[in-house]
């Protein structure tokens, strides 16, 4: 059975999408830390741990979370883009991007932002055009 994130990358699912390449796919967090927090997934490998990946799909989703992370930084004003891997919430391997002001941004245990759906795509917008001038 596939993981929502296999059906959010296959259209199944809607999402904010901000990247995407032919293997890669790229999201706006529903329960975001940050307006921005975006994650980012293989679209076809599902493993749930990151180092479980063979050579060729870790290097290349660490490459395309680095572009995408360029361009959230230009799309959404921040200090720092933080990346964390936990794999502990949805069974499929995704690198969190975060854009932060302070270390402190980085909690995943404080509450969630609550963004309107008008608000989501408008940021993922900003962050999709910032990915294709890229």
């Amino acid at each position: 059975m596939a993981t929502i994130f296999t059906m959010i990358a296959k259209g199944e699912i809607p999402s904010f999408k901000v990247a995407e390449s032919e293997k890669y796919y790229a999201f706006l967090d529903i329960n975001p830390m940050a307006k921005g927090h975006v994650l980012v997934i293989p679209k076809e490998v599902e493993d749930d741990y990151i180092f479980n990946l063979d050579e060729e799909t870790y290097a290349g989703l660490w490459a395309f979370a680095r572009k995408v992370a360029v361009a959230l930084k230009a799309a959404v004003p921040c200090q720092r883009v933080g990346v964390a891997v936990l794999g502990m919430e949805v069974p499929h391997t995704h690198i969190h991007l975060v854009p932060l002001q302070s270390e402190a941004d980085m909690d995943f245990r404080k509450e969630k932002l609550k963004l309107s759906a008008e608000e989501n795509q408008a940021i993922a917008d900003s962050i999709l055009k910032e990915y294709e001038n890229l």
